[in-house]
C-alpha cells in the first residue's frame, strides 16, 4: 500500500513529458483526418497515441523493463487500436471507406507505443511518414478514382 501513497516528481515530469510527445506527434495525423471530415479526427489519434503510450509505461512501471511480458502489451494495444479502427471502416456497396483512418489510428497506436518505450526516433519516423502519406497520396488517390470509371468502361 505503501508504493500507492508515494510520489517521485521527477519520474511524474518524465511520463508526463513522454505523454504530451506521443499526444503531439498524433496531432497532425489527427488533424488531417479531421480536415478530411472522417469518423475520426483531432480528438480521436491524440488520445490513442497517449493511452498507448500510457499502458506501455504502466506495464514497465508494473513488470520491470526487461520482462518478457511486454510482448503481451503491444499484443492487447494492436488487437485493442485494430477493434477502434475497424470501427472506422465503413462498406458502402462494393467500396470500403475508412480504411486509411484505420491504419492511422493503427499507427498512432505504434507512435504512442515507442514514445512509452522510449524509442522515439521511431515514433517521430512513424509520424511523420503516416503525415506525409496522408498528405501526399490524396491528389493520387483522387486521379485514380476519376481514372476509374474510364477503366470499366473499356472492359
Amino acid at each position: 500500500m505503501e508504493q500507492y501513497l508515494t510520489w517521485n516528481s521527477e519520474q511524474a515530469l518524465g511520463h508526463l513529458v513522454a505523454l504530451a510527445v506521443a499526444y503531439l506527434l498524433a496531432l497532425p495525423i489527427g488533424w488531417n483526418r479531421e480536415r478530411e471530415e472522417r469518423s475520426a479526427g483531432v480528438r480521436t489519434f491524440p488520445l490513442v497515441a497517449m493511452a498507448a503510450c500510457g499502458f506501455v509505461m504502466i506495464a514497465i512501471g508494473v513488470l520491470g523493463a526487461g520482462s518478457e511480458q511486454h510482448s503481451r502489451i503491444i499484443e492487447g494495444l494492436m488487437t485493442g487500436i485494430g477493434f477502434i479502427g475497424g470501427g472506422a471502416i465503413l462498406k458502402q456497396g462494393d467500396r470500403a471507406k475508412g480504411t486509411a483512418t484505420a491504419a492511422s489510428l493503427w499507427a498512432t497506436g505504434a507512435i504512442g507505443a515507442a514514445v512509452g518505450y522510449g524509442q522515439l526516433d521511431i515514433a517521430v519516423i512513424l509520424s511523420l511518414v503516416t503525415v506525409l502519406t496522408l498528405v501526399v497520396m490524396a491528389p493520387l488517390r483522387k486521379v485514380v478514382q476519376e481514372r476509374a470509371p474510364l477503366d470499366r468502361e473499356e472492359v
